[in-house]
């Protein structure tokens, strides 16, 4: 038996309303660029909706203007989805309260994830959308998710409940250390304002 190996998520395809409701919300408050349309290969009363989040990869909508909206919040059933969460940077995280709050759509405030800053609201079907921002670059060559990983261990290891700041910072020393060379036969910290 042998896995069916993922390399990143292709697409993610929503159920939405009236073509001009996704439009105004997927392109007109996050930002993300409307690529692409073309009829709903496999229900020609819907047409779907492409849109690039910000990484290449695509958000789809299904959209047909005879459904109207309910904004009660989508199922979170088991096998439901969540929710949707969305990188920003820490420049457009800091205005997100302002905007989201000048738009009068109502949200979580900001929520401290120790390795990202998180902020959550509703769009206008019910679906809850988290925009959240890493409080940390990984080495070049690593990923968010090595990063992570190895703060998780240190975190494991030394016992704590969360991963926060202090993991993340030694978890990048530690990768830079495997990933980088150096002529240096000694990388241990060092002072070079030695006092006298």
């Amino acid at each position: 038996m042998r896995k069916i190996q993922s390399q990143g998520v292709h697409h993610i395809t929503l159920v939405g309303v009236g073509r001009q409701t996704s439009i105004d919300f997927w392109e007109g408050v996050l930002g993300m660029p409307f690529v692409f349309e073309q009829p709903n290969l496999d229900n020609p009363s819907e047409s779907h909706l492409y849109f690039d989040p910000g990484d290449g990869r695509l958000i789809t909508i299904f959209t047909n203007d005879e459904r109207t909206p309910d904004a009660a919040r989508t199922p979170t059933d088991p096998g439901c989805v969540h929710h949707i969460a969305f990188a920003i940077s820490q420049a457009t995280f800091a205005q997100t309260v302002e905007r989201l709050d000048e738009r009068g759509i109502k949200h979580s405030g900001i929520k401290d994830r120790g390795f990202m800053d998180s902020i959550y609201f509703n769009d206008p079907l019910g679906l809850l959308i988290e925009l959240a921002s890493y409080r940390f670059e990984p080495p070049a060559s690593c990923t968010h998710a090595d990063v992570l990983l190895e703060a998780h261990r240190l975190r494991v290891a030394r016992g704590e409940h969360h991963i926060d700041r202090e993991h993340l910072a030694d978890a990048i020393e530690n990768l830079t250390t495997r990933t980088r060379e150096t002529l240096s036969e000694d990388r241990s910290p060092r002072d070079p304002y030695r006092r006298t």
